[in-house]
C-alpha cells in the first residue's frame, strides 16, 4: 500500500479549470491583452499565477502588481465556482476508503492559500487532509518538485513511498522530480496525451476507474 496519497487541486479534487480558463479570458479581454483562446490552457493551467502573469504581462511587471491582479482575479474564480465545488465522480470512494485504511493524504497545489482552503472547506473534506500546502508556500512553484517534496517532509514520508495525482503537464514533471509515483487523470488534458509524455506511472480516465488496492 502506498504510505501517503497527495492530491493536486484543480482539476484533480474539483473540476475547475473551466472556470480558470474562463477568468483569464474575462481578465486578459478587459487587460486587452491578446492571446491565442486555443493555446490558453497550456499556459494557465497546473502552474502558479505569477508565471502566467509574467508570460503575458513581460517580465518587468512587479510584485506589488502581481499581488493586486491575483487577487482580483482569484476573488473572480471564487465566486463563479462556489455553486459548482464537488468532488470529481469516484473520488469520494477513494478519499473515504483511504481514511478507513488509515493512509494520510495531503493537498499539493499550485493555488493560492485562500482557494484551497476554500475548496477543501466546501467539499467539507478538512478532515481527510493531514496537511495543504498551496503556492503561497514555496518558492519555487511546479513543474519544480519542491512542493511535493515539502508535503513528504511534512508527512514525515520518504517521497519514494507517496503517491501523486495530477492532471497537467507541470504537475506530473513536479511529483516525478520529487521521486513520487504519479497518477495522470484525464480530466484537463487527453489521455493520449498524457501517455505520450510519459511521466506518469498510471494515466487513468477518472478516479472511477481507481481503487485503493
Amino acid at each position: 500500500l502506498p504510505a501517503s496519497l497527495i492530491f493536486d487541486m484543480d482539476g484533480v479534487l474539483v473540476d475547475s479549470n473551466a472556470f480558470h480558463v474562463q477568468k483569464w479570458v474575462v481578465f486578459l479581454d478587459e487587460h486587452r491583452i491578446s492571446y491565442k483562446a486555443e493555446e490558453l490552457p497550456q499556459y494557465v493551467l497546473g502552474y502558479r499565477n505569477d508565471t502566467a502573469f509574467r508570460y503575458f504581462f513581460g517580465p518587468q511587471i512587479s510584485e506589488a502588481e502581481i499581488q493586486k491582479l491575483n487577487e482580483a482575479l482569484e476573488e473572480w474564480f471564487r465566486r463563479e465556482f462556489k455553486p459548482h465545488a464537488k468532488p470529481v465522480p469516484g473520488l469520494s470512494a477513494l478519499v473515504e476508503e483511504c481514511h478507513r485504511a488509515g493512509i494520510p493524504m495531503a493537498v499539493a497545489s499550485s493555488a493560492m492559500s485562500k482557494n484551497v482552503e476554500f475548496v477543501v472547506d466546501a467539499l467539507g473534506w478538512r478532515k481527510y487532509f493531514r496537511s495543504l500546502l498551496t503556492g503561497d508556500e514555496v518558492t519555487h512553484p511546479k513543474p519544480h518538485p519542491e512542493i511535493y517534496l515539502k508535503t513528504a517532509e511534512k508527512l514525515g514520508l520518504a517521497p519514494a513511498h507517496c503517491v501523486a495525482f495530477e492532471d497537467s503537464f507541470v504537475g506530473l514533471e513536479s511529483a516525478k522530480g520529487a521521486g513520487m509515483k504519479c497518477v495522470a487523470i484525464a480530466s484537463t488534458f487527453p489521455r493520449e496525451k498524457l501517455e505520450r509524455h510519459g511521466q506518469a506511472d498510471l494515466v487513468v480516465g477518472s478516479f472511477e476507474d481507481l481503487s485503493l488496492e
